[in-house]
């Protein structure tokens, strides 16, 4: 066992982005622009959530543990990005580190998760709407939330474990703006194959495994869609689907495209790697609540009632 009292004790100095630290203030500023959108766009998703019983309904709400998780996913990061783009390198204390490590990933997992949860939603919902009520009551929503919550928790927990186990006796200095498993673990003076296995292989098949249900929930939906007698009916059970398409491929495709250039992509300039996974922490969050306003339909009627009461009155 590793004296962690006297390794694991010093602060981490967060450097930026390696190679474009004069540019450091230019980058803060869309960053910042793209973060306030992500809050402004996921709060208003959960507040006319909240208010509004017409969306008190079992894809909502997972919409609206969606939008939760976003904004966890980036509030942990980047308030310390921008602080490092505006003030230079910042320091960040072990346990700190630890933090964020937890909720970076747990997020990641977390939001997989109610991805899968969704598409089963739109599964009941075309597949079997007339037991739609009956299958996704509030208890089975419920159970559902707290399934998954606690399936991401168990997944991610042993990676802080085994962060926290390591000793770091050399260079407490990390070339990142934020702390995530593997990058902490590479700063430690001790064998990290377990880290490094655990911490790429039960992560990802967790996730392949919801993107595998994600496909057959919609090639089932596919079946019963084309299936429908009129084209009305194909149009808006395909609307209906649209929009958590669209959020499915802005979250995997980066994110699966981060992981293995990560893992394996040595030839990827580390310059665009770092920069590429600040960009996945705060535009999926900021983008995902602009695709549920503009595609869902009584999302987008309350938007406009809400920001504009005046011009609906009239009209």
């Amino acid at each position: 066992m590793y004296n962690l009292s006297s390794y694991n004790t010093g602060d981490f100095t967060l450097l930026g982005i390696p190679g474009l630290e004069q540019y450091h203030v230019w980058i803060s500023i869309p960053f910042c622009f793209i973060y306030l959108v992500a809050i402004v766009g996921n709060s208003i998703l959960l507040y006319l959530i909240a208010v509004e019983r017409s969306l008190h309904a079992p894809m909502f709400f997972f919409l609206s543990m969606l939008a939760i998780t976003d904004v966890i996913l980036s509030t942990t990061c980047v308030p310390k990005t921008l602080t490092i783009f505006w003030l230079g390198p910042q320091k960040i204390s072990f346990p700190g580190c630890l933090t964020q490590l937890f909720f970076l990933h747990y997020s990641f997992v977390l939001d997989s998760a109610i991805l899968l949860a969704m598409a089963f939603d739109r599964y009941v919902a075309i597949c079997s709407p007339l037991r739609y009520t009956t299958i996704l009551n509030p208890k089975t929503t419920v159970k559902i939330v707290v399934g998954i919550s606690f399936r991401s928790f168990c997944v991610i927990v042993p990676c802080v474990f085994l962060a926290n186990r390591l000793p770091f006796c050399g260079t407490h200095i990390k070339p990142h703006t934020y702390c995530e498993h593997i990058g902490v673990a590479r700063l430690a003076c001790a064998d990290i194959s377990i880290n490094i296995w655990y911490g790429f292989c039960v992560p990802i098949m967790t996730v392949i495994s919801d993107v595998i249900l994600i496909a057959v929930s919609y090639t089932l939906i596919l079946c019963v869609v084309f299936r429908l007698p009129s084209l009305d009916a194909r149009q808006k059970a395909l609307g209906t689907c649209g929009s958590h398409v669209c959020v499915i491929l802005m979250f995997y495709i980066p994110a699966f495209f981060s992981i293995l250039a990560h893992r394996f992509g040595h030839n990827v300039p580390r310059t665009f790697h770092i920069l590429f996974a600040n960009l996945y922490v705060v535009i999926p969050p900021a983008l995902n609540p602009i695709v549920y306003g503009v595609k869902t339909k009584q999302i987008r009627d309350k938007v406009i009632l809400l920001l504009f009461p005046q011009k609906v009155a009239v009209i």
